[in-house]
C-alpha cells in the first residue's frame, strides 16, 4: 500500500470527507481492520483564502508547494490536493517535488465519459467557474463541453460556498438555489453536472437533481484510495 499525501484544510469540512472516503474504500477492498496510510498537511484556510481574494496565486502556490515538500519529506508516495480551486497552482506544486499529483479533474472526467456524457455543467467557486485552469483541462484533455451559470448566479454560489459550506452550514434555501442552478444548466443542454467545489457535495445530493451529479471530492478520494492500493499495477503517470 502506498502512502497518500493529502494537502488539505481548504476547507477542513471537505478534507474530513476525503479521510473518511479513502479509509472506507481501503477497508472495503482489504477487509478486517485495514485502513489507509495517509499523511495530512492541513493548512490554515484563512491565509489561503486571503491570497485568493487578492489574486496572489503565486504566493498561494508557494505555500502549498512548501506543504507538499513537507509531505514528501514525511514519506508520501503521491499527492492529493483536497480542493478544486487551488488546482489553479497545481503545476507550481508539481514543480516543487518529485512526487506525482493526482489531479482532481481527471477521475471526475473519466467518470463523466463512462456515463457517455459529452456536455456538463460546472458548479464551483467563481475562480473555478471563471478561470480557464479547470475548464480547459476538462475540455482539452477529455473532450468535454463545459457550461457554467451566469455571472450573478456564479457570485451567489461563491458566497454560499465561503459564507456557509466552508463553515459547515447546510442551509435549505441554498440547497434550493443550487437545485435551480442545476435546472438551468440542464435546460441549457447539460447532461450532467460536475460539483467542482469539494464542499458542494455536502449540500447537494444525487436525489436533488434529474441528471447525474459528479462529486469531485468523492471521486477524487476514491481514486486516491485505488491508486494507493493498485499503484504498482497501474504504472501510469498521474498527470
Amino acid at each position: 500500500m502506498k502512502t497518500i499525501g493529502l494537502l488539505g484544510g481548504m476547507s477542513w469540512e471537505s478534507t474530513l470527507s476525503y479521510y473518511q472516503t479513502i479509509n472506507r474504500v481501503v477497508a472495503r477492498e482489504l477487509g478486517g481492520l485495514r485502513s489507509a496510510k495517509i499523511l495530512l498537511y492541513s493548512v490554515d484556510f484563512h491565509e489561503i483564502e486571503q491570497l485568493q481574494q487578492r489574486e496572489q496565486w503565486e504566493d498561494a502556490g508557494q505555500r502549498l508547494a512548501a506543504a507538499a515538500r513537507a509531505l514528501e519529506a514525511g514519506g508520501a508516495d503521491f499527492l492529493v490536493l483536497c480542493t478544486n480551486t487551488m488546482h489553479r497552482v497545481a503545476r507550481q506544486i508539481e514543480n516543487a517535488v518529485s512526487l506525482p499529483l493526482l489531479h482532481i479533474a481527471d477521475p471526475t472526467a473519466e467518470c463523466v465519459l463512462a456515463e457517455r456524457i459529452e456536455r456538463v455543467g460546472l458548479l464551483g467557486t467563481r475562480f473555478t467557474m471563471e478561470q480557464p485552469f479547470y475548464r480547459d483541462r476538462l475540455e482539452s484533455k477529455f473532450g468535454l463541453r463545459v457550461q457554467v451559470p451566469g455571472e450573478a448566479e456564479r457570485a451567489e454560489l461563491h458566497r454560499i460556498i465561503y459564507d456557509e459550506l466552508c463553515h459547515g452550514k447546510l442551509v435549505d434555501a441554498s440547497r434550493d438555489y443550487c437545485r435551480q442552478l442545476v435546472a438551468g444548466l440542464v435546460a441549457g443542454g447539460c447532461q450532467g453536472v460536475v460539483l467542482g467545489c469539494t464542499e458542494i457535495g455536502l449540500l447537494l445530493k444525487s436525489d436533488d437533481t434529474p441528471v447525474p451529479l459528479f462529486d469531485t471530492a468523492e471521486l477524487h478520494a476514491e481514486a486516491a484510495a485505488r491508486r494507493s492500493l493498485h499503484a504498482d499495477e497501474q504504472g501510469a503517470q498521474l498527470t
